[in-house]
């Protein structure tokens, strides 16, 4: 029995972007789900867009987010940062590969780095429209499952400036879902205590944080700790750290705002950090498993061009801090033992 022969070109066909994000959804947003897991896409669609809002946030322009989730399950996020060019609109919103984020200098430690995200958004919402004002003028183009319907320019909007981008999800393609508002809620309460001063409104409800991971561990502790939690910043990290009763490590870990729940080469750097700076300290040959014992912490890195195990970000890969820069370990490492050893001295 031979093989069959047909196999020419006719047979090789190249899927246009959107054709690719609806029939591969899960390369763009991990798995499908119907809202009832944290990590379903329906979550993840959220998460994209706010990620652009947020990176705004960390450039310095616009202090609020609102976020609204209407009854016919229809998600509406509105910033009041740049808004994006105007020029630009329907690229960033339908074009594969397009973002101001190549070019590092804009947005040196985003997390939406590769473009992608806002068009898997588009793809996969039976309607989709990104409304942008700038300066009195406003634009706002609307699509269906990734194709344009319309385009239309304004002049003289009294708005104020930012983006807005509203979407309902497919049941096409995620079938019956539902948005379970804890889930929304625990992701916006993590970008707060990443992006202190930042106020996010779900539905009219605001969040913010004043003391950034701080919070994060006192909002999460279940239990009295062992001592006040240790809260150190520096340039491009931030930790705090603290002991609980139990026999585990917790650990809440991020990279540029991204929840990596996997871990990744920061944290793996965090935990040897921890053991080594109080063995050093203290002189004493402990066991690194007695000293993370218990212990509850978290920790945020800002890294050039973050590497990630995959689109969803939930593991860091990277080595380095950035092309020019230490090792992530050697960074981590080298800061806790400079600022931790200078706590533990100051507060024996």
């Amino acid at each position: 029995m031979g093989i069959a022969a047909d196999y020419g070109d006719e047979h090789i066909r190249t899927l246009d972007w959107k054709e690719h994000i609806r029939r591969r959804p899960g390369m763009y947003i991990g798995k499908l789900g119907d809202g009832t897991s944290a990590d379903d896409g329906i979550y993840i669609l959220i998460k994209e867009v706010l990620d652009n809002s947020i990176d705004e946030y960390m450039m310095g322009f616009g202090r609020c987010i609102d976020i609204t989730i209407a009854e016919d399950k229809r998600v509406t996020v509105r910033d009041y940062g740049r808004g994006i060019p105007l020029g630009k609109l329907v690229d960033v919103a339908s074009k594969m590969n397009t973002g101001a984020k190549y070019d590092s200098k804009a947005f040196k430690k985003s997390v939406g780095l590769n473009g992608v995200g806002i068009k898997a958004v588009n793809a996969l919402s039976s309607e989709f429209t990104i409304r942008s004002v700038r300066d009195g003028e406003a634009r706002c183009v609307r699509f269906e499952a990734g194709e344009e319907v319309s385009d239309t320019s304004e002049s003289g909007v009294s708005a104020k400036n930012g983006t807005e981008v509203s979407f309902l999800a497919d049941e096409s393609v995620f079938g019956l879902y539902e948005y379970h508002f804890e889930y929304v809620e625990s992701m916006v309460r993590n970008y707060t205590y990443l992006n202190a001063g930042l106020t996010i409104r779900i539905n009219g409800q605001s969040f913010v944080s004043r003391n950034g991971l701080l919070d994060l561990l006192q909002e999460n502790l279940n239990e009295e700790p062992l001592y006040a939690p240790v809260h150190l910043k520096g340039e491009d990290i931030e930790v705090a750290i603290t002991h609980g009763h139990g026999y585990g490590e917790t650990y809440y870990s991020f990279v540029n705002g991204q929840h990596t729940t996997q871990g990744g080469t920061h944290q793996a750097a965090f935990r040897e950090a921890i053991a080594k700076t109080i063995k050093e300290f203290y002189r004493k040959d402990f066991d690194a498993a007695d000293i993370r014992t218990s212990v509850i912490a978290a920790i945020s890195v800002k890294v050039e061009e973050p590497m990630f195990e995959s689109q969803t970000k939930t593991k860091l890969g990277s080595k380095d801090m950035g092309p020019e820069g230490p090792t992530v370990r050697n960074f981590v490492v080298d800061f806790l033992k400079t600022e931790l050893d200078n706590y533990l001295h100051k507060h024996p």
